[in-house]
């Protein structure tokens, strides 16, 4: 494999600058960094490994990463990169690539051995799938890694689980936790994007349909309000009763998975979790049933199980498979129960994810000069930085914010005046 990159086809690469230059148009908070990153090159011969959906917002971190002076080694945290992005990242931009569209387990993982070959003095993760391939395979590798960011809610489980165990051995920085990332990312942009993701793959109507979230996370809650826009009626399950509680409060109908089942027409898994969805299930579903998953891994939904239950599996459209139960039943699967808003449509919106990889950037700038004051344990963003970004994004939206008085900032620090 080439050290340059392992990409489908170089002549791919001027529809991916288009694509990549269209979406940095939507990312003022990283154009903004990029600009100081340019001039200040604050991350001059560190080199980076990244694992993260190769996107059109991916590439213009990764620029901006580059125009800090690092060296970069990127991969497809899943199998659904785009392309066209991929090849102008090698052959436009000389950006170390390894990513193809549908790349089967054996190459995702030579990929990510790739992006390890440089010997990282830094990590950037989106499901912690490299992290965990440095700390069991690759421990030539890992006495140069300083530190890392973990972009999702999936990774960070993981990475809190190895924290726990005593496995992990370097710090990491939970930009999932941000808020201009959850509070942005996860709601609106989870949201838009699974809903786009759907209805490219199945052109229906939601307007009326019985639409079941399984998760009421921030993901969830941004599905769940979008669903609701576009006139379905939403059934919420959930395991834990907080996230429950505020769903009945938002106005959603909350109720278990078996008896969701039997009601809904079109279904999201989005809780991080594996089997949210098995036989039993699919068994239950009304003949019809549209089944979709937005969290991070494939594993939500039990396929095999499904697979082996089915008289035929067959393709009847793009991104749509059809299982045929014995009895006659169909249930269809999207996107081969990957990322729905990545298999049928293109990710998150760009001005969502401007917010989320700005996080991504000034993490690696924060762990410059932090990380020999961390231990090997999960961190949150610094809330300086959250607020840094939050004041780029409003600024770049032309909104202004109030200032506290003199006498407001007093009465804030005292605690004499009453009411």
């Amino acid at each position: 494999m080439n050290a340059q990159g392992h990409v489908k086809d170089p002549k791919l690469a001027e529809a991916g600058v288009n694509r990549i230059e269209w979406a940095e148009r939507e990312m003022p908070v990283l154009r903004q960094i990029r600009a100081r990153f340019e001039r200040e090159r604050p991350l001059r011969g560190k080199k980076i490994a990244a694992c993260l959906h190769v996107t059109t917002e991916t590439a213009n971190l990764m620029l901006t990463l580059k125009a800090g002076g690092a060296e970069i080694a990127l991969c497809a945290s899943n199998p659904l990169s785009t392309d066209d992005v991929a090849s102008a990242l090698v052959h436009r931009y000389g950006i170390a690539t390894f990513a193809i569209k549908g790349e089967d387990p054996e190459t995702y993982y030579q990929h990510i051995g790739a992006t390890i070959d440089i010997h990282p003095q830094f990590t950037m993760d989106d499901g912690a799938d490299l992290v965990t391939v440095l700390h069991t395979k690759r421990g030539d590798a890992i006495q140069h890694v300083i530190a890392g960011t973990e972009e999702t809610t999936t990774g960070i489980i993981r990475l809190r689980s190895m924290a726990r165990e005593g496995a992990l051995k370097y710090p990491i920085l939970a930009v999932n936790d941000a808020k201009t990332k959850h509070l942005f990312d996860n709601r609106y942009g989870t949201g838009q994007s699974t809903i786009d993701g759907i209805l490219r793959a199945t052109n229906r109507l939601l307007a009326g349909s019985a639409f079941v979230v399984l998760g009421y996370g921030w993901c969830g809650r941004g599905v769940a309000s979008r669903a609701r826009g576009l006139g379905a009626h939403v059934i919420v399950t959930e395991v834990d009763p907080l996230p429950a509680l505020e769903a009945v409060m938002d106005g959603f109908r909350v109720m278990p998975a078996p008896e969701a089942v039997k009601q809904g027409d079109i279904f999201v898994t989005v809780t991080g979790n594996i089997h949210v969805l098995g036989l039993e299930h699919f068994r239950s579903m009304k003949d019809g049933a549209i089944v979709s998953n937005s969290g991070h891994f494939n594993v939500e939904l039990d396929l095999d199980a499904l697979r082996k239950e089915a008289k035929s599996v067959r393709t009847v459209r793009p991104f749509v498979e059809e299982y045929t139960l014995p009895g006659g039943k169909r249930i269809f699967i999207l996107g081969e129960g990957r990322l729905i808003n990545l298999a049928a449509a293109e990710g998150h919106p760009a001005s969502v994810m401007d917010m989320s990889f700005a996080n991504q950037a000034l993490g690696v700038e924060y762990l410059l000069t932090h990380a020999k004051e961390l231990k090997a344990n999960v961190y949150p963003i610094p809330v300086a930085l959250d607020q840094e970004i939050a004041r780029l994004k409003l600024e770049a939206l032309g909104v202004r914010l109030d200032t506290l008085t003199p006498e407001q900032i007093a009465y804030l620090a005292s605690w004499q005046q009453g009411t």
